[in-house]
């Protein structure tokens, strides 16, 4: 099994930057958290940053044939990005949204998330161990159901209509 790991513009500045929202771990120390839960849960992440709409896009569609599901911090594009959300639905693997800080304890235009309603389930709050507990629960997730049944088919579509 194989996760994507989906992170948005200004994650790649984490430890530096509102460490009262985000906390004090590094990006990079999140992906050695992740990579270390991976082990325990005897799966592979590929984990992938940018700063740029059209790379996350273009990363989902290349890797929306090799990998399970998808842990996603939309970061600054979670109220903007219509492409980036056409193209993890589009993929139909299943997909967890993340945010590091609770975004319902914010501001107002932060509680809208372009990502919610095709999300498998969200994790907002609890910085670098939302990830952690992110991937555990796809995980888990997916050893449930059949790899036929890990794409997503939207409400109201029958599998035959969806072929």
């Amino acid at each position: 099994m194989k996760i994507l790991v989906l992170q948005g513009p200004n994650i790649n500045m984490l430890g530096r930057r509102k460490a009262e929202h985000y906390g004090t771990v590094t990006m990079d120390e999140v992906h050695a958290y992740l990579e270390q839960k991976a082990d325990e849960l005897d799966c592979e992440i590929a984990c992938f940053q940018s700063n740029y709409e059209g790379a996350l896009v273009e990363k989902v569609q290349e890797m929306r044939d090799s990998v399970d599901g998808v842990l996603m911090n939309p970061a600054g594009l979670t109220t903007t990005s219509v492409s980036l959300r056409d193209a993890l639905e589009d993929a139909g693997l299943p997909l967890v949204e993340i945010h590091l800080s609770n975004i319902h304890a914010r501001e107002a235009w932060r509680r809208h998330s372009l990502f919610s309603e095709i999300a498998v389930g969200i994790i907002a709050g609890f910085r670098w161990r939302g990830y952690v507990s992110a991937l555990e629960m796809l995980v888990g997730m997916l050893r449930e159901v059949s790899a036929d049944e890990r794409r997503h088919v939207p409400a109201g579509v029958s599998r035959d209509e969806r072929r």
